[in-house]
């Protein structure tokens, strides 16, 4: 007999059966012991019970470079999203939620530790290194991460896609690295090391494994990337819980072939922006298709689905070409990708959990990546990490009393080219309830946004509320925190003309 019922509807039918077999054998057969057959049945029972009580499977879906007025739920007219729609009709959605940056990998990096922008060592995509050189700055092989936390608490982990935190030339700061038993990442050549990573695709569970990506077969990259998911799914086993990171590369600027038989090829639009629309829409295409997997297997009614993007909206000084008013990617928030206003950080956050949170709310929260992982403690019901100082946002999702964040707080360190901007590159952002401030460059004066009546940062009121800029500009010293890649970060410069720095014994020095 099989004492493991695989689903809820599963176990009544099996109970009735069998006590109807326990009734018939001991009216039959007289050698068989009542008692002993009713004990089985209570064995029968309690395994029903355990798997009824399996915990929550959790799904993180994150886009790159979504703007938030990029779906239908959040007020798109244009780019087709069909499957997210409905899902956000399911969902909670979230109006005041932050990326941890407005670039790829300071943003990640929060969402991963739990810290928030300036408590995480990466500033930018790239730091600096001393001799005109920049390169990626990778999370220490020692980094707690979510991964790791959902590992110790025996969950089933995995991640697929976007990476965008390691050094190529060290496998241990790979997602496989960091708590991912089933981790299919990218990877690029290593930018000044020795190794070259020269095939299309994903790499498996450190640089051993390599799965081709064929354009060829695949509508778009995300379509592979949704493929091999597909693999994790296809071997877990059924009576542990799951954690699965779907990092997607779309919309992000730059990606390769995509299917150019959607409907928007027709049109007489630019073809950056043919391009920019069937980016979104074959991600919301991917979407559906993971949540009809998991729907298939039985699992969708036992996971939650959270789905956001790593910042705002690329555009044209990407050299892209997008345009962020074609699609009014980012609805009148000021700004995109790179940006600290509120269209480089703010993001759209559905979260879905059948019979948990009402289909179709809305909340105005304000919150942050840093949260999250509090937030999946919780709901996992495992020990906060002390490392992070997020708030958990599960009260809210239960339509509970919720702690409130004093403020929120970012820091940006432009690197490269984008040195060669005025202000050195060097950013900085708060928010304080309904209040923004905003300082790009650290002689600058710092611009002051009432969110509640100016959520589009029109108008700089910082001369009317002086107290309020003191309060800011506390938190911008308070919250500073220099770290190696990023020692100068507050200092003005340019490209040609910066503060140099040598690396000794594992330690950067200022050159004089």
């Amino acid at each position: 007999m099989k004492l493991i019922c695989l689903t809820k509807k599963d176990c009544l039918p099996r109970l009735l059966e069998a006590w109807s077999n326990v009734k018939i054998r001991a009216m039959n057969i007289q050698k068989i012991n009542f008692c002993f057959l009713s004990i089985l049945l209570l064995i029968l029972a309690a395994a029903c019970q355990r798997e009824t009580t399996k915990r929550t499977n959790i799904v993180l879906l994150l886009a790159d470079d979504l703007g938030h007025h990029e779906l239908g739920a959040y007020g798109q007219q244009v780019i087709q999203t069909p499957y997210l729609d409905a899902l956000a009709a399911k969902s909670m959605r979230f109006t005041n939620f932050y990326a941890g940056n407005s670039v790829c990998s300071p943003s990640r990096a929060v969402l991963l530790t739990g810290k928030s922008s300036t408590r995480v060592p990466i500033r930018g995509n790239a730091g600096f290194f001393g001799d005109d050189k920049w390169e990626g700055v990778y999370l220490d092989p020692d980094t707690f991460t979510l991964g790791e936390m959902f590992k110790a608490a025996n969950y089933q982990t995995a991640f697929v896609g976007k990476w965008h935190l390691d050094d190529p030339d060290t496998p241990a700061t790979w997602a496989f690295g960091h708590g991912f038993d089933f981790a299919a990442q990218e990877q690029w050549s290593a930018r000044f090391g020795k190794r070259d990573f020269n095939k299309p695709g994903l790499w498996l569970n450190g640089d051993q494994i390599h799965i081709p990506y064929d354009f060829k077969v695949h509508d778009c990259k995300d379509a592979f990337y949704t493929d091999t998911a597909f693999k994790f799914l296809d071997q877990i086993e059924q009576d542990k819980p799951f954690f699965l990171f779907m990092s997607y590369r779309a919309p992000h600027s730059f990606e390769g072939p995509i299917r150019d038989t959607l409907s928007y090829a027709k049109t007489d639009w630019p073809k950056v922006e043919q391009a920019q629309a069937a980016k979104v829409t074959l991600q919301d295409q991917q979407v559906g298709r993971l949540l009809d997997k998991l729907a298939s297997t039985g699992e969708l009614d036992n996971t939650i689905v959270l789905y956001a993007s790593d910042n705002g909206a690329h555009f044209a000084a990407d050299g892209n070409g997008h345009d962020l008013e074609f699609f009014n990617s980012n609805g009148n928030l000021k700004g995109g990708k790179r940006d600290l206003y509120e269209g480089g950080l703010r993001v759209p956050l559905l979260v879905y959990w059948k019979d948990k949170i009402e289909a179709g709310s809305t909340s105005d929260h304000i919150s942050a990546f840093h949260d999250l992982m509090p937030t999946f403690a919780d709901i996992i019901q495992t020990e906060k990490p002390a490392q992070t100082n997020g708030i958990s946002f599960l009260p809210t999702l239960l339509n509970k009393a919720q702690e409130k964040h004093a403020f929120l707080n970012w820091e940006l360190q432009l690197s490269g080219w984008f040195q060669t901007i005025s202000n050195g590159g060097f950013r900085q952002a708060a928010r304080m309830d309904k209040w923004k401030a905003v300082r790009y460059g650290i002689d600058s004066d710092i611009e002051l946004y009432d969110l509640s009546k100016d959520e589009s940062e029109s108008k700089d009121i910082a001369a009317d509320h002086p107290a309020t800029v003191q309060r800011f500009n506390e938190i911008f010293e308070n919250e500073r925190n220099n770290t190696a890649g990023f020692p100068y970060g507050g200092v003005k410069q340019d490209y040609k003309s910066q503060d140099k720095y040598t690396n000794k014994n594992g330690s950067l020095e200022k050159i004089n």
